[in-house]
């Protein structure tokens, strides 16, 4: 099951903050762009986690 594209919507976020006008809007894009790439962290820490306990690894 494929989840969303974090990194994708990170990049969108960025460009709409870019594209802003209103200050508070920017700021909410921004917030919105640090939490994607939040997401993608924990996603590939979560796909590297599985893949090694699949293959039997002792995970720390």
């Amino acid at each position: 099951m494929a989840g969303p594209d974090y990194l994708a919507l990170a990049a969108r976020a960025h460009d709409e903050a870019a594209a802003a006008t209103l200050d508070n809007v920017r700021d909410r894009c921004l917030r919105s762009e640090a939490a994607f790439l939040g997401m993608a962290r924990r996603q590939d820490l979560i796909d590297t986690n599985r893949a090694r306990r699949e293959r039997g690894e002792q995970i720390s």
